[in-house]
């Protein structure tokens, strides 16, 4: 193309910078990029909107992916891609959203918080059912158009705040998002890690290479549990991000200690795995005899006999094959017992939660963050962490001749001016409660890790 007709056309291109004011008003940062609340400079409307800001120059695959399935997908329950921007300059691409105010993972964390202060404070009832049928809703609607969206989690479930669909729910980050209806090859030969930890399906675990849509099932009835109990269903330690193998052993303990392990009879396929060889070396079926949903359900005060556990336990089931559909799950008894559930899952809720707070354009970036997310804080294997973290930094050179970290921890993080966070979680309790550990959505804000409680630090994947 002529270097001067493409000149021309970048100087006639709308821009962001032009049409919207958002400079300082950053709520979301992550892998993906920055998302900024922003408004019309023109005045034309006062709506509030979120520009999300892709990471690194260009386009990306993820976010090519995310702008054609946005541009063909239209559901009350999906969030909706309004315009593309790209700036000739940098060659930075924005999308731009309507501005949601709440998402789940900061509601969830609302009420954890209130039971970290000793006034705990339940998501009422009738909001969970609420916030449950408009999730599935979204979801039919993706898997009827043959959609897997891959990465369902509390932080990529927007709540839309104030204004004409004040309580709306909106299914966002479609990065993952691929279409299964006659894959060129298996999805797992193309992304063979997907779902974050914590909502990740057992089969996902183990390896399977032919997985359908019963994923977002299972990640569906993790958040169905977390939005019950205030805390993740299946929260455990995370290491090697990046892997490729998608066997993780402390997930699948996690979710056998609370689910119990499988029979053979209720998952008959699970010897066909690719990783049941070493689920075989790794497990003991007797560890796990007295684990049971109904059991972690019951310490949570949610009965067996309730057609809100039916219902969890019909979209927890460890068979893929024999999981709820989207479509049955939203036919379900639950949703026809009072409270019914509303297309405002706020309404009849007085709970003043708080708006998205603005976050520090200085805070400091990757290499603190790294450090903090894959700690384990749970006894030796603590300052052990530590250490191979300390150790993908840049000061790795150095410390990699050290071994004395576990014997005098204060001392060494002492001299690294990055880490002193690090300290300071470790020493103190912290204010808050635990965080899932889930990047973030289109229009979602990033937690701060100097907020966490030390226990419940975990990579986090935003």
């Amino acid at each position: 193309m002529d270097y001067d007709f493409k000149t021309k056309l970048a100087a006639e291109r709308e821009k962001v910078e032009d049409l919207f004011e958002y400079e300082g008003c950053k709520v979301g940062r992550g892998t993906y990029g920055h998302v900024y609340k922003a408004k019309r400079k023109d005045g034309k409307d006062e709506k509030e909107y979120a520009l999300k800001q892709i990471e690194g120059t260009g386009i990306s695959m993820s976010a090519c992916r995310e702008i054609a399935l946005l541009r063909e997908l239209k559901h009350p329950n999906v969030i909706a891609l309004q315009k593309v921007f790209l700036s000739h300059s940098d060659r930075k691409v924005w999308l731009l959203f309507d501005y949601a105010e709440h998402d789940l993972w900061h509601i969830i964390k609302f009420h954890r918080a209130s039971k970290a202060n000793k006034k705990p404070m339940q998501l009422p009832r009738g909001m969970v059912k609420s916030l449950l049928y408009q999730i599935l809703d979204g979801i039919h609607y993706l898997h009827a158009n043959w959609v897997l969206h891959r990465d369902l989690k509390p932080a990529n479930i927007l709540v839309m705040g104030e204004g004409p669909e004040r309580g709306r729910v909106k299914i966002a980050d479609m990065g993952f998002a691929r279409l299964f209806n006659s894959p060129l090859k298996p999805l797992a030969d193309l992304d063979p890690v997907v779902v974050t930890f914590w909502y990740r399906a057992p089969e996902l675990l183990l390896g399977a290479r032919h997985y359908t849509k019963a994923i977002d099932i299972w990640a569906i009835g993790c958040i169905f549990a977390e939005l019950l109990t205030s805390e993740p269903i299946f929260h455990c330690r995370q290491e090697d991000i990046k892997t490729s193998n998608p066997f993780h052993h402390d997930q699948l303990d996690r979710i056998f200690s609370v689910m119990g392990f499988p029979a053979d009879k209720d998952w008959e396929d699970i010897r066909k795995m690719p990783e049941y060889p070493t689920l075989q070396k790794d497990f003991r079926r007797t560890t796990y005899a007295n684990s049971s949903l109904i059991k972690y359900m019951e310490k949570h005060k949610v009965k067996p006999d309730s057609k809100v556990f039916l219902l969890l336990q019909k979209l927890l089931t460890m068979d893929p094959t024999k999981r709820i559909t989207s479509e049955q799950a939203l036919q379900d008894p639950y949703f026809l017992e009072d409270p019914l559930p509303t297309s405002d899952v706020f309404a009849g809720c007085q709970i003043p939660y708080p708006k998205r707070e603005f976050l520090n354009e200085d805070e400091p970036e990757e290499k603190t963050e790294k450090i903090l997310s894959s700690i384990r804080l749970d006894g030796e294997r603590c300052y052990t962490a530590i250490f191979r973290s300390l150790q993908r930094c840049s000061i790795g050179l150095w410390l990699g001749h050290s071994r004395t970290l576990r014997l005098v921890p204060k001392t060494l993080l002492h001299c690294l001016g990055c880490v002193l966070r690090v300290i300071v979680l470790l020493e103190e309790p912290g204010p808050t409660a635990p965080a899932d550990d889930s990047p973030g959505p289109g229009p979602a804000a990033e937690r701060h890790p100097a907020s966490l409680h030390p226990t419940e630090l975990c990579p986090d994947q935003r």
